[in-house]
């Protein structure tokens, strides 16, 4: 086949979505396709409309690439591509929205406040929110990942510098309960058939999971199955293979989770478009369940095709 891997784009993810999209590109040649990589840029219409390609591998992360805009393009071109459809894809990546929508049908989301920061944090907000949620507590974008702008406030001051910090990506901002626990993640995958893959636990040698941590090797470290009593390795899965059909995933996911000592699992945010790099959490899981990475890459190639040849809209699956 003829494919595009699409990577880099303009995000604060740029860097990771190039690695990403280096792995994926060479496990498709690895099995015989012709890959083109396709830095995304003002010249991306054009090459896509008139690359003659068969299906589109989505590896962008972040902005314009995980968020719907993107995928509006390639459906606007009736181009095959992976992963979620618009409508998931834009809603996963707005922590708030999608906080609301997994709350709202019983999952168990730490409790969240969004604030609008236009210029500057006013003293009285950083009171409140301390006087609401406690210390510490999570602040960072509502649109973004990788952990870029996120801080765990633990003081007054930190909260001010915390807020300063996440509004540089977004002037939206999540404000969120800490949830004490074991951190761990479980992919999901959706080819078409629904797959829940081994828990993950992530152990970092960094105090938090950070960009640092999750792209330095070394720096962190995966634990498979993770180290939960199995009521909990339930309990998480069914909460991740729940957040995935409500948002309306399809193809591939990360459900990111904090499980606490009562073996309730808090889901913190799903991601669309997970890293594909070689110390990426997904496809470590997929291993474990005996799935290598030139084997994931093709289902999801194929999910792709087979679902633009059968004219399903792309969430629907």
């Amino acid at each position: 086949m003829k494919l595009a891997v699409l990577r880099g784009g303009k995000s604060a993810e740029r860097e990771v979505s190039m690695r990403s999209g280096e792995q994926v590109a060479n496990a498709l040649r690895g099995r015989g396709h012709k890959v083109t990589q396709v830095d995304l840029d003002g010249n991306t219409w054009d090459v896509l409309r008139d690359g003659g390609f068969e299906c589109v591998f989505n590896a962008l992360h972040g902005r314009l690439g995980e968020d719907g805009t993107v995928q509006g393009m390639l459906e606007l071109l009736a181009l095959p591509y992976t992963g979620s459809g618009v409508l998931a894809s834009a809603l996963c990546m707005d922590k708030s929205r999608a906080g609301k929508v997994m709350a709202g049908v019983g999952l168990h989301v730490p409790e969240f406040e969004e604030i609008e920061i236009k210029q500057g944090v006013a003293a009285e907000v950083v009171e409140r929110l301390v006087s609401k949620f406690g210390l510490p507590f999570v602040i960072k974008p509502v649109r973004e990942g990788s952990t870029i702008g996120l801080t765990i406030a633990k003081d007054v001051d930190a909260v001010a510098s915390g807020l300063v910090l996440a509004a540089r990506y977004d002037r939206r901002v999540l404000v969120q309960r800490f949830a004490v626990g074991t951190e761990i993640t479980v992919g999901v995958l959706a080819t078409p058939e629904l797959q829940v893959l081994p828990t993950l636990e992530i152990v970092s040698e960094n105090p938090v999971y950070d960009y640092d941590a999750k792209y330095t090797a070394g720096k962190s470290h995966h634990i498979i199955p993770a180290r939960i009593p199995e009521v909990a390795r339930a309990a998480a899965s069914d909460a991740a293979a729940r957040a995935f059909g409500e948002l309306g995933c399809s193809g591939m996911a990360r459900v990111d989770i904090i499980v606490d000592a009562g073996d309730t699992p808090w889901v913190l945010e799903v991601n669309t478009v997970p890293g594909l790099t070689e110390l990426s959490l997904l496809p470590d899981a997929a291993r474990a369940a005996g799935i290598a990475f030139d084997e994931l890459c093709m289902r999801l190639v194929g999910h792709a095709v087979g679902r633009h040849a059968h004219h399903v809209g792309p969430a629907a699956i």
